[in-house]
């Protein structure tokens, strides 16, 4: 317990509940009365208060002599969870897959025909636009846009491909409706897309879908690198698996939240 001085609407005794439950961890999953008042320097009396009040309320339970946390402790942190903005819970797992490949990641959406970025964690600038969140790319020729619409039902992506115009952004762009047609049809089966210097020229990028809680795909991840540094076969090899555990983390926060977008 903090010995700071207290602010008078203080209430100590939350104070000796929360730290309670904070004395269990994944190296204490059980603990005895006698532990958990040393841990959280309380009298026996009052850990022993504490426990059983918690226990009451379905947070802890006992079998007598040890004492560990229900699952219902999650029920204090999804008030939280619940209020985050898709990028929100995303940007953590963003800063964490920049930071083991050393490569910027970003987040984006579909919006018409197109792909609005609303998280980006850049490492160097490797385009010769400026990306920022609000950015808007045409989704045919993006690795993020390919994941979202090759997941559209398949009425939607008809749509999609009967009215989009396939410019040619570069000398590598598909622009023929049936080429991107059957690209799609491979992204939705392997799970991801690659695009190399189709938005443009030295650029290479490979996104991911993220799914919300009913397994819908509502945003796309990717990995963004220099054509010059990094190969194909290495975006596929060694950089796909991490952002694949990237999306997978971000799916499994999504699962307790209801975010906004």
């Amino acid at each position: 317990m903090s010995d700071q001085p207290r602010e008078p609407h203080y209430v100590q005794s939350l104070e000796r509940g929360l730290a309670v439950i904070r004395a269990f961890d994944a190296h204490h999953p059980e603990l005895t009365l006698s532990e958990v008042a040393r841990i959280c320097d309380l009298t026996r009396a009052a850990a022993r208060r504490f426990l059983l009040t918690l226990t009451d309320l379905g947070y802890v339970r006992t079998d007598g002599r040890l004492f560990s946390l229900t699952p219902r402790v999650l029920e204090l942190g999804y008030s939280f969870l619940s209020s985050l903005s898709l990028p929100e819970v995303a940007e953590p797992h963003l800063e964490r897959l920049v930071a083991d490949v050393h490569e910027s990641s970003s987040m984006s959406v579909l919006d018409g025909d197109d792909v609005v970025y609303v998280a980006r964690v850049p490492t160097r600038r490797i385009m010769t636009v400026a990306i920022n969140v609000g950015t808007r790319f045409p989704a045919y020729a993006t690795s993020m846009g390919r994941v979202l619409v090759a997941n559209l039902p398949d009425a939607h992506l008809e749509a999609f491909l009967a009215r989009v115009a396939l410019e040619p952004l570069t000398g590598r762009t598909v622009t023929s409706a049936e080429a991107l047609r059957t690209e799609l049809k491979r992204v939705r089966e392997q799970g991801y897309a690659i695009v190399d210097q189709e938005l443009e020229e030295g650029l290479r990028s490979m996104a991911a879908p993220v799914h919300d809680r009913t397994g819908a795909v509502v945003a796309a991840v990717n990995v963004s690198v220099h054509a010059s540094r990094t190969s194909v076969g290495f975006l596929r090899s060694t950089l796909l698996p991490r952002l694949l555990a990237a999306t997978a983390a971000i799916d499994a926060d999504l699962r307790v939240t209801a975010p906004r977008r």
